[in-house]
């Protein structure tokens, strides 16, 4: 999926969702300042999320609500975390087992960690400023 530039990321968010409707848990890894946070926004807004989205660096984990699946959404910000036992102390296996959508910043921190059926986002910056999704 390539996102051209910031005016079509809520398109490239509905397709998102689109193409992983089954999906709860979701890994997003890309280099510092690839869009992970923006994306990971646009995505929520398109679930109906009415609060204010942003990056859960310092407490590691944001709770918005969902008006159109009536649930909570769990926003991750793994970058401070050193290890899996950091992770664990955080609850984070309570977060995944909710069934709610769980949205994981620098999730390759925590890999052994992430349930079987995790979907993977890649995201990278290309040269001309456009985002590369790649979802696995």
């Amino acid at each position: 999926m390539l996102v051209e530039d910031l005016r079509k990321i809520n398109e490239a968010a509905r397709e998102f969702i689109r193409l992983t409707v089954n999906g709860r848990v979701f890994a997003f890894s890309g280099a510092m300042g690839a869009g992970k946070t923006t994306f990971i926004k646009a995505v929520c807004e398109e679930l109906g999320v009415k609060d204010v989205i942003n990056s859960p660096t310092f407490a590691i984990v944001n709770e918005y609500y969902s008006e159109t699946l009536h649930e909570p959404v769990y926003h991750f910000d793994l970058y401070r975390i050193e290890n899996t036992e950091d992770a664990l102390r955080t609850g984070i296996d309570d977060y995944f087992n909710s069934g709610c959508l769980c949205f994981i910043e620098w999730a390759e921190k925590i890999e052994a960690l992430l349930p079987e059926n995790t979907v993977f986002v890649e995201i990278k910056e290309l040269v001309n400023g456009s985002r590369k999704l790649r979802i696995k």
